[in-house]
């Protein structure tokens, strides 16, 4: 038997590679991830679009209610140590307001173009303090007198200082320092301008916690609960349930004031708590339309000049975070460079007519009433218009102004414990466009966190506000220690120059996708992003009068 040759040889089976074990993001693993996103979800209206008339003087008159608690605090705090009595307050909150209405006007039409409401500023408090100090040992036929010659030197150190943000502002200096700001520093600035206010919040409402924690209460569970109880309710309470609280709270305090719970307490409780000690109604005029140098001939000195320009350049910074907050509550694009600077350069105009008109302090973008549009998800440009025809109103019929600036404060201070912290959380949101797992990113937002709230509120707590006004540094020059005192005294501040020299020198080109960069720069120029326009650009024609740096 012959062989053909042909040897069959039997290999064994070729072995199929296992698949490739894939490793899923540990988020993934465990539930949905949520990629990046440029607008806030469940926003109902946006910055150019409206709800119907009808719910947008609602909304209007709800954003002057929330505004007007710092107008009180701020007249209330300052006017009595000026020498003021009840009617000069009542003067000086109408003045207030009038400014406040007319800023608003300037802002949304032509400045920030955001729906921001441009309210007093707490940054001034020191140098007006300084002011009124100066004064102290003055003679004066009568407390009045040294009222009115406080407020005339006030108004001529709004109105110089007021140059300063106007020089920084329409030369685009403000707008170029901007562009070195990434997403980075952006999370714990707009956090510090919420967080940095928690002393307006508990503190002030556990001045009266029977009014205030009553309405702390009630707010959380009427607007984010009994909504959710019925379909129809939800919008209704959402947007007007802040309006409900405050007229039920406020008629409970004005039972218990009535009842007499409040004869045989301290002053300070009485004047937290009573509805009747703010002596506004009886004090107030029917009538009273403000005009320039109502209070007389502005009075001129360089050292009040120059502690005031402290205080501008602070609300510079207050109000620029502030617009970055309000962009993402808007649903806007962050605005670019040439808009801020445009918008700070507005704001000094703004000062400028502070001074004019008689107001006790420089204007700034209103952090409560940001907080106001994330609460009712209504971010429309129009709504914060009508709440400056409310503004103009109250201020001429001082008699009904009066009525509801005798709200008692810890009601206001109870409401921001809630619109502040949105804000805080808004800032929180900018962090998705960086790298959270960056420990350099960790670094710079732990340290600017902590030394804007640590480093500001250890100069608060060594300032005196009662009397003096002086604050840690205190050297031979007067207007030198208001001006450092002012600027460490604002959270805000601190953090963005903590942020911003930490950002800008650790690692700069090798973490440039890391920061965010690559998000943000489009945003900062004019032709970055195509929505930049639609946002910010002027309403009507008026971009044919206005120089094209600024458009």
């Amino acid at each position: 038997m012959v062989e053909n040759g042909h040897h069959h040889h039997h290999h064994p089976p070729a072995t199929v590679p296992p698949p490739p074990t894939i490793h899923r993001p540990l988020g993934a693993a465990r539930g949905p991830a949520y990629p990046p996103a440029e607008q806030l979800t469940q926003l109902s209206y946006c910055i150019h679009s409206n709800p119907s008339w009808g719910q947008t003087v609602l909304l209007g008159f709800q954003h002057y209610i929330v505004m007007l608690g710092s107008v009180v605090m701020i007249s209330t705090r300052l006017v009595p140590q000026m020498g003021g009595n009840n009617g000069d307050k009542a003067r000086v909150i109408q003045s207030v307001l009038f400014m406040s209405g007319l800023n608003t006007l300037l802002q949304t039409l032509i400045g920030s173009r955001l729906p921001t409401v441009m309210g007093p500023s707490f940054a001034y408090t020191l140098s007006v303090l300084s002011i009124i100090n100066d004064f102290a040992d003055e003679d004066f036929s009568s407390e009045h007198e040294r009222f009115v010659h406080t407020m005339r030197a006030i108004q001529g150190a709004l109105i110089i200082s007021s140059f300063a943000n106007m020089i920084i502002g329409f030369s685009r200096a403000w707008g170029d320092f901007t562009k070195f700001f990434s997403p980075v520093i952006i999370v714990a600035y707009v956090c510090v301008v919420g967080l940095g206010l928690f002393g307006r919040g508990f503190p002030e409402l556990g001045n009266c916690v029977e009014i205030g924690l009553p309405m702390l209460i009630f707010l959380v569970v009427f607007q984010q609960y009994m909504k959710r109880l019925h379909h129809r309710a939800e919008s209704l309470l959402e947007r007007f349930a802040l309006l409900f609280c405050i007229a039920l709270v406020w008629a409970f305090a004005a039972i218990l004031t009535a009842a007499g719970a409040y004869n045989n307490v301290g002053r300070t409780t009485q004047l937290s708590c009573r509805t009747d000690r703010s002596y506004l109604m009886e004090s107030a005029p029917w009538i009273k339309v403000s005009y320039p140098f109502q209070w007389g001939t502005p009075i001129f000195r360089a050292s009040h000049v120059f502690g005031m320009m402290g205080a501008a350049l602070v609300s510079t910074v207050e109000s620029t975070g502030t617009f970055y907050a309000a962009s993402r509550f808007a649903g806007a694009t962050p605005p670019p460079a040439h808009v801020i600077s445009r918008s700070i350069g507005f704001q000094g105009i703004g000062q400028l007519l502070d001074g004019t008109f008689g107001s006790i302090v420089g204007n700034t973008a209103s952090v409560e009433n940001v907080g106001l549009l994330g609460l009712t998800h209504v971010g429309s440009r129009r709504v914060v218009q009508v709440s400056a025809a409310f503004m103009f109103f109250f201020s001429i019929f001082g008699k009904f102004g009066a009525f509801f600036a005798s709200i008692p404060l810890p009601i206001f201070a109870a409401i921001y414990c809630v619109l502040y912290g949105l804000v805080a959380a808004v800032g929180v949101t900018f962090i998705q466009f960086t790298n959270n797992n960056s420990m350099r990113n960790i670094y710079i937002l732990g340290t600017s966190l902590f030394l804007g709230i640590s480093i500001s509120q250890y100069f608060v707590m060594n300032t005196d506000y009662v009397r003096t006004g002086q604050g840690p540094v205190r050297s031979s020059g007067g207007w030198f220690n208001d001006i450092l005192n002012t600027i460490f005294s604002s959270p805000p501040t601190v953090a963005m120059i903590v942020g911003t020299l930490l950002d800008n020198t650790l690692d700069v080109h090798d973490t440039h996708d890391d920061r965010g960069v690559p998000w943000w720069v489009p945003f900062q120029h004019r032709t970055g992003d195509e929505r930049n326009n639609e946002f910010y650009s002027f309403p009507l024609r008026i971009d044919k009068y206005m120089p094209r740096r600024y458009l």
